[in-house]
């Protein structure tokens, strides 16, 4: 494996060819596709800051929004419902095509005015105030939204924004001058952005490689190729990073850390994600549509006792669905989550449960510890009463109408309330279209007060009518902020930063270093 030149060998660089700088990762799981539309997962945010940009940039390094020139070099309000852009010039895609508005117009469109079905969940769930996007010429553009927006800058920032070539993806299958389903599906396994990396081979659900892309506008990428393969198991991956055969492994628990920091050669960095493991129960399942039984379900679980067995008191347990990085809209003081065994118990009592089982559905290594913290579930649900059963399987069951509880998580895809909570638990969004949540005019109109008010008191006391919603009639229980972890090897120095949504593996020019 090639490494970085040290100082002393940097007078050889006059006489002799550089060496080539690759980074090789095992990764806990690897996409099924790649494109940062339809997008919103876990495993899938990895993988997309490296090859493709955002109009509006910001500074990574602080989750404190701090904009940034991106594929656009200014923007201004035109009127209240107006944004107009200008757009970098000179930028290329990595198969050599120029950006134009053309391609920016159609990026967004394909988003705000979404006819592709996984498209159309997305822009549902987080863009859905936007109506469209106008070219003004070939290097200005204006988008267009329903209302007043707030957040602009914001939602111009998201994975689910980020340019992709007009020509280039309509011409991957049927007529070259329209849009098709089919070509959105071609791109997802053959993406092109504007971005430091190119996708050169992608074997879906299995390994992706990166080529450095000279062709990009910004400062150059620091390593020449990047490797990552799908490695599932935890203890394989340390393997692989104690031999050398990688580089940098994710998705580490805290009770490996000590190993990893007493090898040689080896050291970690981790973080309390910006990401909620969460239960979710299913409010229409005909067992638990009396609340009191889904609000035992919740009071019978000791986060504090999961924090301590599972992350050795490194995550962070809520009182609320908040988060620091939400700044003034960071409400710590709402008590919307709690433990009270004893008050479980009366509520299944008055709600007459008769020890009917319910089944808490998790995949056996999707999320770090998932697995573990299912069966400690099922065994606090026993201490007062409840009758549980793990199913264990693959398959995403949230959508199922069988589906009684199981894990999930709630990332921070931006900070504020509306970009974690919101994109979730939004009138219409996943958890209400998947079947398994339902709002009426009171949490829709509280909604509304707080995500379109410019007002900051307005909007926190709207988000305490949501949470006090949650509470009486609970859909979701966050668990915690989990502590997850990397590690690397001896000369390789990268860190997660606060400003990505969770787990995002930024390997561009001042986020790694490899010797």
């Amino acid at each position: 494996m090639n490494r970085l030149l040290t100082a002393t060998a940097l007078t050889a660089l006059l006489v002799a060819p550089a060496f080539a700088t690759d980074l090789t990762v095992a990764a806990a799981n690897v996409s099924s596709y790649l494109d940062p539309g339809r997008d919103h997962s876990n495993v899938g945010s990895q993988f997309y800051f490296n090859t493709f940009d955002p109009l509006i940039h910001k500074d990574y390094s602080t989750a404190e929004a701090k904009w940034m020139p991106g594929l656009a070099t200014g923007w201004k309000l035109i009127d209240d419902t107006t944004m107009e852009l200008t757009l970098r010039q000179g930028v290329t895609f990595q198969n050599g095509e120029a950006m134009t508005a053309d391609d920016v117009v159609f990026s967004l469109n394909r988003m705000y005015q979404a006819t592709f079905a996984p498209y159309q969940v997305r822009s549902r769930d987080r863009l859905d105030n936007f109506s469209g996007a106008e070219k003004v010429d070939e290097y200005t553009v204006r988008i267009k939204t329903k209302r007043a927006e707030p957040l602009w800058e914001t939602l111009l920032n998201l994975q689910q924004v980020f340019i992709i070539p007009e020509d280039y993806t309509k011409g991957l299958t049927g007529d070259p001058k329209v849009a098709e389903d089919s070509d959105y599906e071609a791109f997802s396994l053959a993406p092109v952005g504007t971005g430091p990396y190119t996708v050169s081979e992608f074997v879906p659900g299995q390994k992706i490689v990166w080529t450095r892309f000279d062709g990009f506008w910004g400062d150059k990428a620091p390593l020449d190729t990047v490797t990552v393969t799908r490695v599932p198991e935890i203890a394989s991956r340390l393997t692989a990073l104690k031999t050398g055969e990688v580089d940098m492994i994710t998705n580490v628990a805290p009770d490996q850390l000590a190993l990893i920091e007493s090898e040689p050669g080896m050291h970690a960095v981790g973080s309390a994600t910006a990401l909620f493991h969460v239960m979710i129960m299913n409010m229409n399942h005909p067992k638990l549509k009396d609340a009191r039984i889904r609000q035992a379900m919740s009071l019978a679980i000791d986060r504090d006792a999961l924090n301590e067995a599972l992350w050795l008191g490194k995550a962070v347990v809520p009182s609320t669905h908040t988060m620091e990085e939400f700044g003034a809209l960071y409400m710590p003081e709402l008590q919307t989550f709690g433990y009270d065994p004893e008050k479980a118990k009366a509520l299944l009592a008055e709600a007459g449960y008769d020890g009917f089982e319910i089944t808490f559905d998790t995949a056996p290594g999707y999320y770090t510890n998932g697995l573990l913290a299912a069966q400690a579930i099922q065994e606090m649900w026993a201490a007062v009463g409840i009758k549980g059963r793990i199913n264990v399987d693959e398959k995403w069951s949230g959508n199922s109408p069988d589906m009684m509880a199981r894990n999930w998580s709630n990332p921070m895809y931006f900070a504020d309330p509306f970009g974690s909570f919101g994109v979730m638990w939004a009138p219409g969004g996943p958890s209400e279209s998947e079947g398994r949540f339902n709002t009426d005019e009171a949490y829709k109109a509280s909604w509304d007060r707080f995500r379109y008010s410019s007002d900051i008191e307005t909007r926190r006391a709207a988000y305490a009518e949501l949470m006090d919603r949650i509470q009486k009639d609970p859909p979701v229980l966050p668990l915690y902020r989990p502590y997850e972890s990397w590690a690397m090897r001896t000369g390789v120095t990268w860190v997660p930063q606060a400003g990505h949504i969770p787990y995002v593996l930024d390997f561009r020019a001042g986020s790694i270093t490899v010797e």
